[in-house]
């Protein structure tokens, strides 16, 4: 019987990652495929590996080809596939369990001719985190919607998140060009040519970013890259030339920020004899770019176009290297003086709220300014007292941009559901900037911690309105008081804000809801969550971490239902057997929330005590500890190794904090007797303790993992002394 789904993978020398590929297709919930995989003449163990699954399971079977490269291979694929939907799976990524299904269903109950989803990024050492342009094209839901009505699609460049309707790929003939950067004439066209697409917002893909950055979108400085990229360009803007203006419009404004940005930056590190060829390639792409998109871009882009347009290689490059820009190429005005603010520390001393972060005004020498901060509640406006104190700024100085605002329980008594956030004023001179206090860090403002401050008011900060930090009054919330631990059971301990509650567990990605048994006395209950079940089950929502998160939801006779707070403490329970671990824990809201994974070494506390930093966790098995940095442009590693003893609290792994202390990012991993290694977890109540600075060091969550770098924070990915500065009397 012919399969409803076609699943082409090609592969290349990906040996060390089809195996999990292929396993994430396997897992899949929709089961009625045919996985096609094409071998683009691997010279490693890859078809070894894609063979054994093809004798395992019946639907996955090889084609072999001489290499050809990714888009004829995938071309090839879709000769051989006979589905009724088609998709496509780079060798070195992962699927969510559910993502097929989602898309064909959505196909099913639409009929659009193809369904696209969202996507994270992923790899050991930085964890799982959004992908930044699907975030942008798959913010919601969208059935039967079109380019057209959704101008944000034209930034959608990848195949790979989507299902496209066979009869639909076949009508219009499409073909990958042997380039690379082959995915975005065939996915743009395919917008162009849909009568409607549906857009999911669950992420359905995991598209992996290698530690050595040699996956082809990483590749960004080297020549043949960047020629096959402007190929690619020339490709995509002759399918918008006659396209709706806003279509086109919005395909050159994206080459412009993104695509010619690369090839300006790839002058600061192209080696000469390569330079005129650089200079003609990102003429080529200048070229064809709208002049009304181009004149809208800053000020210091516009020296650089005009200095690609006269050949100038010296300024190419002065302007791509790290460092300052000097100021003969950069005249600011006004709009370039914004208010920037962050978030760095949210804690709790002696029943009061303290935040501390950063205010300043972009480009100004900071000497002297006046800042005044209110909290915002329902309207009004409550001023705060502000402390000022010297931290680092934008530029990488040091100076008098930090501060600090302490929001006693008079103040957040007068709190409510609705987010309260944060007005900033500034004053500089002449110069007066005013915005809502933004720009969480990692760390605490990532997972702010939640207190009582009176017998029925939880006061909770983290994200309100617009991403802004904001601070919340949950009034006598449905929350969780206590945990205990059996042998096969967590025992909850809780209390409802309404009578005859109902306890069910669900599973946010997934879907779908189980009631669990309670013993209710008033409004107080106790729970049993059977662990056996849970770890027997083993089908895990996020394809990388193999973890599956439940949420708790309390409801009433009259339909009333609120999320279960966590306000059990500052630890997590674990309990681990048959090497799954299930962990009841809090969320970055301050949620109940309960993880089953694989047993992951996880790192509960960190504390500095002279010159050794020691991380400690639950002891799950024997492990070495390092902390390591990968090299440059390579899978190749250091890593500085770490002590470890064990005791009847767990283990700990203790290193001198000298050995880290040459401006790398270092990441703590465990190896495994077999060799494995994996990056420690950071648990998020740890997580909501963090940052811990070190003089120039700091250790910080990143994605799930720790991570010990220069205590300096990076501006927006970017080095921070970019911009020229300027003194404002």
């Amino acid at each position: 019987m012919t399969p409803r789904l076609s699943v082409v993978v090609p592969f290349y020398n990906v040996g060390e990652y089809i195996g999990d590929c292929l396993d994430s297709i396997r897992r899949q919930t929709w089961t009625d495929f045919e996985a096609i995989l094409v071998d683009d003449g691997s010279l490693d163990d890859s078809a070894v590996v894609a063979k054994e699954f093809c004798t395992r399971d019946s639907r996955f079977r090889i084609v072999q080809q001489d290499n050809a490269g990714l888009g004829p291979a995938r071309n090839t694929g879709a000769e051989y596939a006979a589905g009724e939907y088609l998709t496509f799976v780079d060798s070195d990524d992962l699927v969510t369990r559910h993502g097929f299904e989602r898309l064909v269903r959505t196909l099913d109950r639409t009929g659009s001719d193809f369904a696209g989803g969202n996507a994270r990024r992923f790899n050991n050492s930085y964890g799982v985190r959004p992908s930044y342009l699907h975030g942008l094209c798959f913010t919601r839901d969208r059935l039967a919607t079109h380019v057209s009505e959704t101008p944000e699609l034209v930034l959608d460049r990848m195949v790979w998140n989507k299902v496209y309707r066979r009869s639909f790929w076949t009508e219009f003939g499409y073909q990958f060009p042997a380039i690379r950067y082959e995915d975005y004439p065939v996915t743009l066209k395919a917008h162009l040519d849909a009568v409607t697409v549906d857009t999911l917002a669950t992420p359905v893909y995991y598209w992996r970013e290698r530690e050595s950055g040699d996956s082809i979108t990483q590749q960004k400085f080297q020549l043949g890259n960047l020629r096959d990229r402007v190929t690619s360009a020339d490709l995509v803007m002759d399918l918008v030339e006659d396209s709706l203006p806003s279509v086109r419009r919005g395909v050159h404004a994206h080459f412009t920020q993104i695509d010619l940005a690369a090839l300006l930056t790839a002058f600061g590190t192209a080696p000469a004899e390569e330079e005129q060829q650089l200079v003609e390639l990102a003429r080529q792409l200048l070229d064809r770019l709208d002049e009304t998109v181009l004149a809208d871009t800053p000020r210091l882009e516009r020296v650089r176009h005009a200095a690609l347009r006269a050949g100038d290689v010296d300024v190419l490059r002065e302007l791509a290297l790290p460092g300052a820009v000097p100021q003969k190429y950069f005249q600011l005005s006004d709009e370039d003086l914004t208010l920037a603010t962050t978030v760095r520390a949210v804690t709790w001393v002696d029943g009061s709220l303290s935040v501390k972060g950063t205010a300043e005004i972009r480009h100004l020498q900071q000497r002297s300014s006046s800042l005044r901060i209110a909290l915002v509640i329902a309207g009004k406006h409550y001023p705060l007292p502000v402390r000022r104190y010297d931290a680092e700024d934008l530029q990488g100085d040091v100076s008098r941009v930090g501060f600090e605002v302490v929001l006693d329980r008079e103040l957040l008594a007068q709190c409510t559901a609705g987010p309260a956030h944060f007005d900033v004023r500034m004053k500089s001179g002449r110069v007066r900037r005013r915005d809502r206090l933004r720009g969480q860090r990692a760390g605490s403002p990532g997972w702010p911690p939640g207190a009582w401050i009176d017998d029925r008011s939880w006061i909770q900060p983290g994200p309100g309105d617009d991403g802004c930090f904001a601070v919340r009054r949950l009034a006598d919330p449905c929350r969780l008081t206590a945990v205990e631990q059996t042998p096969d059971a967590l025992v909850l301990h809780g209390r409802s804000s309404f009578d005859e509650p109902r306890l069910f567990v669900t599973r946010p990605v997934a879907g779908g809801e189980e009631e669990v048994p309670l013993r209710v006395d008033g409004r107080d209950f106790v729970a049993w969550v059977a662990i056996p079940p849970i770890i027997e089950e083993t089908n895990p929502d996020d394809p990388f971490s193999q973890r599956t998160t439940r949420a708790f939801r309390l409801r009433g006779p009259n339909g009333r239902e609120q999320v279960l707070l966590w306000t059990a403490g500052e630890r997590p329970v674990s309990h681990a057997e048959q090497g799954r671990v299930v962990t009841l824990t809090r969320s970055t809201g301050g949620y109940v929330n309960l993880h089953e994974s694989p047993i992951r070494m996880t790192a509960t506390a960190v504390v500095a005590a002279g010159n050794m930093l020691v991380v400690r966790g639950p002891d799950w098995g024997e492990a070495e500890f390092s902390w390591r940095r990968y090299l440059a442009g390579s899978d190749e590693h250091v890593d500085a190794a770490c002590r470890r003893t064990v005791s009847d609290d767990g283990w700990a792994a203790a290193v001198e904090v000298d050995a880290l202390r040459d401006g790398s990012d270092w990441i703590l991993f465990a190896t495994a007797p077999d060799g494995s290694s994996h990056a420690v977890q950071c648990e998020p109540f740890l997580s909501s303790r963090l940052p811990l600075m070190m003089d120039e060091l700091a250790v910080r969550p990143h994605a799930g993992t720790l991570h010990v770098s220069d205590a300096r924070p990076a501006v927006g990915g970017c080095p921070a002394s970019r911009a020229p500065r300027r003194r404002v009397r």
